[in-house]
């Protein structure tokens, strides 16, 4: 286990920027272009991403990212 000792403006600027790629890979998610497999590569990089952005944002941030389980989600 490590641990990371950072100001309130460093937590600020990993929030945004966590924000900024799931914010881009939930847009990506949408494209029909983009092959299943390399879907599903870019859902297990937004739940690491996740996992670090609830370290570090509010409950209420936390809310507008938290995706569905993949069972209630249709195939497309």
């Amino acid at each position: 286990m490590f641990g990371l000792l950072i100001n309130d403006k460093e937590v600020k600027e990993m929030e945004y920027l966590i924000k900024r790629e799931m914010d881009e890979i939930l847009f990506d998610l949408k494209d029909a272009r983009i092959d299943h497999i390399v879907k599903r590569a870019m859902e297990e990089r937004y739940k690491i991403l996740f996992t670090l952005f609830r370290r570090v944002a509010s409950p209420n941030e936390c809310l507008k990212y938290m995706r569905r389980d993949n069972k209630s989600r249709k195939k497309g």
